[in-house]
């Protein structure tokens, strides 16, 4: 008997923890039970043949909103190429309506309900022992010989410490996330989230996180990403991880947190201080800043308190911050987004994440649809179209205001530039609205660009701006810092471009000046000029881009020589060291 349990993953980099815990905690079969992994880019006939190869005797899928068709119809014609297989789902995408999906789909046999660890182990039993009998299995539906469909009764939580630890060999993960997990359920009761029909929060014991933290720490993985809902709803318990890792960092793990802000004390921003930067990647989802949409979504977050814990994070100047808004909620029209949006942006996080309602399984707001007027794409992800307050043609402008900002200020290709420039534009909102309208007028939305073509374009678009006029100077040495810091571009659009003979005779004589190298690289000092000028490039500028600090992103006057060193990046953003140096 073989049972082979399948994950399809989203990208290459992602890793399903779910499967290996089903795996885990069935250890005692061995190699009866098998995992493997795909992702949604490959070729659908690919994986079918590659789950045929297997002969396996029970097939499981993991069921979410990015792979529900494809597992769909990879199961039906698995049934249809090896009729006796059994086939299994199981995961948020069938747990909320798993009789209607087995009547829909005759090629289904069994759907797990919930949480699967214990139900797998018993089903384990049943396929490999003969016992216990499906009938008297928690938390599974399925079809019955007549053919009828049975529904048994849901499963109690388990005690997370019986769930063992997934991970021995990592020779897997290289280049891959590791999820990790000290803790299920969520305490707050928002109606988009699925955590919100769980009751309580239950948490791994303290000794049994350290020793598991203990295990990335001395594999010095590159990261690792908690999947707990809301990281610090206990303050004791993500005090206790905060502090465990700061005390015993190994210099080069990063660790991934979804937190709500608002929890925040100043004893835990001044532990957090210590961290080295790096260390700690923070995401909190701030969602709307309307106080009409908060309420018609039960959320309870104070954003004032929210602002002040992420100006004071932001202070430590040691921690990624990822902020999230979700366009869509009930209540919230074109304006009252766009003054969220600002509201989130003024905040400065590191990343700006502008997602779109999606209505899932179970979730509070999927009942309550019709009453917000909200109309959603019937097949995954659920997607919203149109609501009472936001029109389809509202949406299509927010996606367009989305794209600029992933491209240009995520990635982040103008990060500098846009935010000085949004010290100078009333409101952020309008102005990445307006740089999509003319990205799209302009047909450069139909083709891909590379980093100095879109820093080219985008001061393009700076120059049709005339509230920008009096700043084209600043805004092109700004975007030139930018580019320098993410690349080692060898030619610069020209309209960036700012040089002279005398600038590349001095450029010339720093390179071979040993004092100066020894000085300010040493540890380069045994590179040839021509080797260091490509390793570590200098720039000009007409402003003194050393003077930018944290909340302050007008360069004061002053030709300013900076050089890039490319041999080291920051750990947080990736970009090249630099340092102002003596040139002329």
């Amino acid at each position: 008997m073989k049972l082979l349990l399948t994950a399809i993953n989203a990208k290459y980099i992602h890793s399903s923890l779910a499967i290996r815990s089903l795996k885990q905690y069935a250890a005692c079969y061995g190699e009866q039970i098998a995992i493997q992994e795909f992702t949604i880019n490959q070729n659908p006939d690919y994986i079918l043949e590659q789950l045929y190869r297997q002969k396996a005797d029970v097939i499981g899928f993991s069921c979410y909103i990015w792979n529900r068709e494809m597992i769909l119809q990879l199961a039906e014609n698995l049934k249809k190429v090896s009729p006796r297989t059994v086939i299994f789902l199981g995961g948020p995408e069938v747990s909320y309506d798993a009789a209607e999906t087995l009547s829909r789909y005759p090629y289904l046999d069994l759907i797990v309900r919930g949480e699967g660890e214990a139900t797998f182990l018993d089903l384990a039993r049943h396929w490999i022992e003969g016992t216990p009998a499906l009938a008297d299995i928690p938390g599974i539906t399925w079809r019955a010989p007549g053919p009828s469909i049975l529904e048994n009764a849901a499963r109690p939580p388990l005690n997370l410490q019986d769930i063992p630890f997934v991970y021995d060999d990592l020779s897997s993960f290289v280049h891959r996330i590791i999820y990790y997990e000290t803790q299920r359920g969520c305490p707050y009761q928002c109606q988009y989230c699925l955590s919100s029909v769980e009751n309580g929060v239950r948490f791994l014991p303290e000794e049994r996180v350290k020793k598991d933290l203990d295990f990335f720490l001395s594999k010095k993985v590159m990261q690792v990403k908690f999947v707990d809902r809301t990281f610090n709803c206990n303050r004791r318990h993500a005090r206790m991880i905060w502090q465990y890792l700061i005390e015993h960092d190994n210099g080069v793990t990063n660790f991934h947190m979804e937190i709500t802000a608002d929890l925040m004390d100043d004893d835990t921003i001044d532990l957090l201080k210590k961290a080295r930067k790096g260390l700690f990647q923070f995401e909190i989802g701030v969602q709307t800043t309307n106080p009409q949409t908060m309420k018609a979504i039960r959320r309870t977050v104070s954003f004032e308190k929210l602002s002040q814990v992420v100006r004071k994070l932001k202070a430590l100047g040691n921690i990624h911050l990822h902020l999230d808004l979700i366009a869509g909620l009930p209540l919230e029209d074109y304006d009252s987004f766009g003054r969220s949006f600002d509201d989130v942006y003024r905040l400065e996080p590191d990343q700006l994440q502008l997602g779109f309602l999606k209505l899932l399984k179970g979730s509070g707001l999927r009942q309550d649809a019709e009453q917000y007027g909200i109309c959603y794409r019937s097949q995954p992800p659920y997607e919203v179209l149109s609501t009472a307050c936001l029109s389809f043609d509202d949406l299509c402008r927010l996606k367009l205001l989305e794209e600029m900002v992933e491209t240009f200020y995520n990635s982040p290709k103008a990060l500098r530039a846009i935010r000085f420039i949004t010290t100078v534009v009333p409101s952020p909102f309008a102005f990445f609205q307006q740089l999509g309208l003319f990205w799209e007028e302009k047909g450069y939305r139909a083709v891909n660009h590379n980093r100095a073509e879109y820093s080219r374009l985008f001061y393009e678009f700076c120059t049709t701006q005339q509230s920008l006029t009096p700043f084209l100077d600043i805004i092109a040495d700004l975007l030139r810092f930018d580019l320098c810091l993410g690349d080692n571009a060898k030619r610069l659009p020209q309209s960036l471009q700012w040089d002279t003979p005398d600038i590349r005779e001095a450029r010339s004589r720093f390179y071979h000046d040993r004092k100066q190298i020894e000085s300010l690289l040493p540890y380069l000092a045994g590179y040839t000029p021509a080797q260091l000028a490509r390793m570590c490039p200098i720039e000009l500028f007409r402003y003194d881009v050393s003077s930018l600090r944290p909340g302050q992103h007008r360069p004061a006057p002053g030709l300013t020589a900076v050089l890039f060193d490319y041999t080291w990046r920051d750990p947080m953003t990736n970009e090249a060291s630099w340092q102002v140096i003596p040139l002329l």
